[in-house]
């Protein structure tokens, strides 16, 4: 269930979410394993991070599946995968809604912050969509983990969610408190590392959902004491070095639009997305990495609070583009991927040039 009106959410609220929560848990088979489906980034790794903890505290057992680049849950591959593994029950974090089930006939909650693209009639969505601000994925998941176990101790996960989804302005009490107990600057050096191997052009973010699950704190993920933690500064360098190369691309700008084009294999596109956003004030500010997947443009859109672009993509989709992958998130953070001959039509129905099409040959034009 989703926010049914506009404003932050209070106790009955949260009490009602968890007991949701506790509701679809008793339904699962408990002689199966509970598989958590999670996004790689900070807010999917954190929220994957404490309801796995928060399931083996209450004995539960689990298995865990960390989507990457190009993939999602929703895709005919990810249904094989699914119909091979016996489970319980699925918890799905941080991958956004559809209309349709991921596996149809298992008890399935789905957690997500983004707008929904349509809820299943088959499982449990526990969606902060429509509060002020919006909940992010792992603050839903710790209060759900709160709900079934003591988790005072898994709050600096949530934090690490909140300000990786840039977040930490929006006011959210659990982040105060969570910066009073580990401190401001290492939850942020925190997320830059978690962020690290998921932006890096191998896209493994599993060392860093390891660490997460090992460390007591941020202190702790940077460390150094556990392995992870020199994988993921390694990554990072690596991201540091392609943003530099990124800042240097300079903006083509039609009307209200301005894209940035990028070819590179790491994930900086969000990055210079958000950089450029406050320097083209009133754009509609799309970054376009044509060489971080061959044969797709993925790209990262922000924008003012005066531009809602869930509504923008939708009134500009190409024909081609799937709506799992073109035109989610939220109205002021969006993005997506189109395959070569969308994009073109993409960039075509927005009045730009040949100069930011894709040759269906190349992985892509951009800068590079």
């Amino acid at each position: 269930m989703d926010a049914s009106a506009a404003g932050s959410p209070d106790a009955a609220w949260v009490a009602a979410r968890q007991a949701e929560f506790r509701a679809a848990l008793a339904a699962f088979d408990a002689s199966k394993p509970i598989l958590v489906l999670g996004h790689h980034d900070a807010d999917g790794l954190s929220s994957t991070a404490i309801l796995l903890g928060a399931l083996t505290r209450i004995g539960r057992a689990t298995e865990v599946r960390v989507l990457g680049r190009g993939e999602n849950v929703w895709s005919p591959a990810m249904a094989a995968e699914l119909h091979g593994r016996g489970m319980g029950g699925l918890i799905v974090a941080d991958l956004g809604t559809r209309a349709e089930p991921p596996r149809p006939g298992v008890p399935t909650v789905l957690i997500d912050h983004h707008v929904p693209t349509g809820v299943p009639e088959e499982a449990v969505l526990i969606s902060g969509h429509g509060l002020h601000p919006t909940p992010t994925t792992s603050l839903l998941a710790w209060w759900c983990a709160a709900g079934i176990t003591e988790a005072d101790d898994l709050l600096w996960l949530a934090a690490v969610g909140i300000i990786g989804d840039m977040e930490e302005g929006a006011g959210f009490a659990e982040l105060a408190a969570a910066r009073e107990r580990w401190g401001i600057t290492a939850l942020r050096n925190a997320v830059s590392l978690i962020n690290a191997p998921r932006r890096a052009s191998a896209g493994d973010a599993g060392p860093a959902l390891a660490l997460l699950m090992k460390a007591g704190g941020p202190k702790e993920v940077l460390s150094g004491e556990h392995p992870e933690t020199a994988a993921l500064l390694a990554a990072r360098a690596e991201v540091q070095a392609a943003l530099a190369e990124g800042r240097r691309a300079a903006p083509r700008i039609q009307g209200e639009v301005a894209i940035i084009p990028l070819h590179s294999a790491c994930q900086i596109h969000p990055l210079i997305a958000q950089q450029w956003k406050g320097r083209l004030k009133g754009k509609v500010v799309i970054a376009a990495n044509t060489g971080y997947r061959p044969g797709w443009v993925h790209f990262a859109a922000r924008a003012g609070s005066g531009t809602d672009l869930i509504r923008f993509f939708a009134d500009h989709r190409p024909e081609g583009a799937d709506p799992v992958q073109y035109g989610n998130g939220h109205p002021q953070a969006s993005g997506g991927a189109l395959e070569a001959a969308a994009w073109n039509r993409f960039v075509t129905g927005l009045g730009f040039d040949v100069a930011l099409q894709v040759p269906p040959s190349r992985s892509a034009p951009g800068n590079g």
